[in-house]
């Protein structure tokens, strides 16, 4: 640890009455976004804590210090890793010592496995509590680190109704909250207030377009939804194109592949909510952008590219039928997914033309979308994970 970085981490008091603090690790952009809901139900129960660790920019916005950005920790498939691992490894041994530096009351973990397993196993030998909020999906992949998470978690707060039987099966209970993007994802306006608010017309055929929140995400998918844009435009020339972009990435990272196009496509950044109101159809990417998507009750088409090595890899361990977390959760397909080499430009454009030209079939897939919201429980998940979280100091 250099100098600077050893200055940046105060050394703890032993003053009686000291504030308490709090490590709180996500490391990609949905756990800050959750993370940061959580730290603010926190922060109402107990104002006086102290927060710090790995996050985003909602989670800076609250107040927690960042001793690394979740945006150098993102990553999808197994050669990325690769290419992030120093750099990973680096910020996995300042967590490490900052264990001992602040002596935090708690650390909180959200999601991101791989990275927070071993942190969680660092804080138990140091006698540190660890909530984890969020579960990794042991029920899709690598279910044996529910092993690992007993002997290593003191408390877990799941979001998905069927975790809590995955975890009781060996024998670890768990808190099921509820899903946090209840409290999150609402309908605020009309379709047609949105689309006057983001100057897009009224009458045509409204396309939102969602590759990701990772700059990897946005190279393998951008230039496949723009070929199904133009082909999109070919056959339905009533039609616009509207990105929500997400706070993680950078304009100029979406312009370079739209640019090149004979399609226009209207970016809008800090409203995704509002943007993917105001669509008829979604194009996005796997993740939780499909649930997010499906709570909006706007049918989509889900994508997703891996590099061949981590599609390999993915086929021979994960566990489930389904991607997307909508059709997971739903428990059947419910809408399109197309992976690797199915998410070319032309197979894109031909199954979101099944769905905009047969309105039986659109409608089908909304009246399954709305039952989706009954099937994550009650709002006030990050209120109930929080109350968890200050019981355990």
């Amino acid at each position: 640890m250099s100098l600077e970085e050893k200055r940046s981490i105060p050394k703890i008091k032993d003053a009686v009455g000291k504030n308490k603090t709090i490590m709180i690790v996500a490391g990609e952009a949905s756990g800050d976004m959750h993370g940061a809901h959580l730290v603010r139900e926190i922060l109402k129960i107990n104002p006086a804590l102290n927060f710090y660790g790995i996050g985003g920019n909602k989670l800076k916005e609250e107040g927690v210090q960042l001793l690394a950005s979740a945006s150098d920790m993102a990553v999808v498939g197994l050669t990325e890793v690769i290419s992030k691992l120093g750099k990973i490894l680096k910020i996995m041994g300042i967590m490490k010592r900052s264990l001992d530096e602040r002596r935090p009351d708690l650390v909180i973990l959200i999601d991101y496995p791989d990275f927070n397993l071993p942190l969680a196993k660092a804080a138990q030998k140091r006698g540190i509590k660890v909530f984890y909020y969020i579960s990794p999906q042991v029920w899709a992949w690598r279910k044996s680190r529910i092993g690992q998470i007993k002997k290593t978690v003191d408390k877990m707060a799941v979001i998905l109704p069927f975790e809590v039987d995955t975890y009781g099966r060996e024998g670890f209970a768990v808190n099921y909250v509820g899903h946090p993007l209840l409290d999150m994802v609402k309908l605020n306006y009309s379709k047609q207030e949105l689309r006057k608010k983001f100057g897009l017309a009224g009458d045509k055929i409204t396309i939102a377009i969602m590759p990701g929140s990772r700059p990897s995400e946005v190279r393998k998918l951008m230039p496949e939804l723009m070929r199904a844009a133009e082909i999109l435009q070919k056959e339905i020339p009533a039609i616009q194109f509207v990105l929500p972009l997400a706070d993680t990435l950078q304009e100029t990272e979406v312009v370079e592949f739209i640019s090149g196009s004979r399609v226009k496509v209207k970016i809008v950044s800090g409203q995704t909510y509002d943007v993917v109101s105001c669509a008829d159809l979604a194009l996005v990417a796997s993740g939780t952008a499909t649930l997010e998507t499906a709570l909006l009750k706007v049918p989509m088409v889900i994508v997703y590219k891996l590099s061949l090595l981590s599609y390999a890899i993915g086929r021979l361990i994960v566990d489930v039928k389904n991607i997307g977390l909508v059709n997971i959760i739903a428990g059947k397909t419910i809408v399109p997914e197309l992976i690797q080499k199915d998410a070319s430009g032309k197979r894109i454009a031909e199954e979101a033309l099944t769905i905009l030209k047969n309105g039986e079939k659109r409608q089908e897939i909304i009246k399954e979308l709305e039952a989706i919201r009954g099937r994550l429980g009650e709002p006030g998940a990050a209120r109930r994970a929080a109350q968890i979280a200050c019981d355990m100091i």
